[in-house]
């Protein structure tokens, strides 16, 4: 899920990383990773060379369609690095070393900690997710239209003939790739390659505007993305490999609001939610920011009134003639939480009303985003309570994203009220969002946790959905 980017301010990175060889290696080359901000993701690409003219290099950040943003100031002094960026009116400042071929570590925007990892290129492509050799299934790169807009994925098919049964996976909210990465992490490639072990064949396609997709993640809704699975579901019915009848879906976070969409419109033999909202967008938002806030120490006073703003928010976004106070109200948080930076990030502030300006203009665009105005005022239990497929429902026990104490109930009733009988819920104790194991659910902590499923995970799912589809 995406933090409310109504709070989102100056983008300042002290980026702090531990080390250990960068002398015997060189930083010449591209570096991979994802910039991550509550829950947030943003891949970004660095690229480094060292030469005579001393150490340069340049930024791509391929979601908001960035590519060689120059990097300036760069030094390294043994194993530590330092570069800067011009952002705006402002000043992304990167501090740094290297520890085995990676870079890792926190960042601070606007007084938020979030983190930042970077792995050399060829790493990147490599790094161990989970998925053991040599793979005894078959990859495809495969493309089909809907709406005009081309979905771009891979399609896993088990060894032999087949034909098998088939599952289609939908990625949680923001610009998500095919496997749903974060930080490193593949977690639908690493879902794919079980399934596949198990003689379940997995689509997973690059949502809208990422990858080889076409078309706007911000400019399109759940509802389009639920036409972007049926559209899937059609080409995999006219594909022999598959068992037409027995076609499922595995929706993440948002993607279970999206799969029960699709499940009123065409028959599924099966849906898996994982984290799956039950209540409106905006109750999810207003019950993550109060859960993360406070992991992250803040006091109760001050979570208490961040809340009362972020209704506030909704309330004039919402208001046929609130534009105008929206705007302000907007610029007013941003002027605030330049008041409470130091003076390093204070520093980076060239121009104080260009900068409240153009992060104001940012912050609008998204808040009136077709995405976001639907996000927040749809309620998922509508199509919840259509669903008469068997539908597995997950959640983590320490989720701080979408709790199961927030969502759990909803979604019970939801099924009751639909009269489906065949619903299995289960909470798994020490599960973040994600489900890897967790200490306290914030996603402040993805960058040092695990990347591995919790123990059982996975079994239990294949497990779920054989019985369902057959043993093959």
């Amino acid at each position: 899920m995406r933090k409310p980017l109504f709070f989102l301010a100056l983008v300042l990175l002290s980026f702090t990383l531990l080390s250990a060889q960068s002398r015997a290696e060189g930083l010449t080359g591209p570096w991979e990773g994802t910039l991550t901000l509550l829950g947030g993701g943003l891949k970004i690409i660095v690229h480094l060379e060292e030469g005579d003219a001393g150490l340069t290099g340049t930024i791509d950040i391929p979601q908001q369609k960035a590519f060689g943003r120059p990097l300036t100031n760069l030094r390294r002094e043994g194993e530590k690095l330092h570069f800067e960026l011009a952002a705006g009116p402002g000043l992304a400042l990167f501090d740094g070393v290297l520890r085995e071929r990676t870079l890792q570590g926190t960042f601070l925007q606007a007084g938020v900690k979030g983190t930042f990892r970077l792995l050399r290129g060829e790493e990147a492509s490599v790094e161990k997710m989970a998925v053991a050799e040599p793979s005894p299934y078959r990859e495809e790169e495969v493309s089909l239209l809907n709406q005009g807009i081309r979905l771009a994925g891979t399609l896993t098919l088990p060894q032999g003939k087949g034909p098998f049964p088939g599952v289609i996976m939908i990625t949680g909210s923001g610009a998500q790739n095919r496997d749903e990465e974060i930080l490193g992490f593949k977690p639908f490639r690493v879902i794919a390659d079980h399934l596949a072990r198990k003689g379940i064949a997995v689509l997973r396609c690059d949502d809208r505007g990422v990858g080889g997709s076409g078309g706007s993640t911000a400019a399109s809704t759940t509802r389009d993305f639920a036409s972007d699975v049926l559209a899937q579901a059609a080409y995999m019915r006219g594909r022999e490999e598959i068992l037409k009848e027995k076609i499922g879906l595995i929706g993440h976070s948002e993607g279970g609001s999206v799969a029960s969409l699709a499940a009123q419109e065409d028959h599924f033999r099966f849906v898996v939610l994982l984290s799956g909202p039950a209540v409106k967008g905006e109750e999810i938002v207003i019950e993550q920011i109060r859960l993360i806030s406070k992991a992250m120490g803040l006091r109760d006073e001050e979570i208490r009134k961040t809340l009362e703003e972020q209704r506030r928010v909704y309330v004039l976004l919402n208001s046929p003639g609130g534009a105008e106070e929206l705007e302000r109200t907007v610029k007013e948080g941003i002027r605030e939480s330049l008041k409470t930076m130091g003076p390093e990030e204070r520093r980076s502030v060239s121009d104080t009303e260009a900068f409240v300006n153009s992060y104001a203009a940012l912050q609008l665009a998204t808040l009136r985003s077709p995405w976001t105005r639907f996000f927040l005022s749809y309620d998922p239990a509508q199509a919840h309570e259509r669903v008469k497929c068997p539908v597995l429902a997950l959640y983590g026990a320490l989720d701080l994203q979408v709790s199961p104490e927030q969502n759990v109930s909803p979604l019970r009733e939801a099924f009751k009220r639909g009269g489906n009988g065949d619903v299995t819920i289960r909470v798994i104790p020490g599960g973040n969002h994600l489900f890897l194991q967790a200490k306290t659910g914030s996603p402040s902590e993805y960058p040092s946790l695990e990347k591995v499923f919790l123990p059982g995970f996975l079994e239990t799912l294949s497990d779920w959905i054989l019985t369902r589809v057959g043993t093959p």
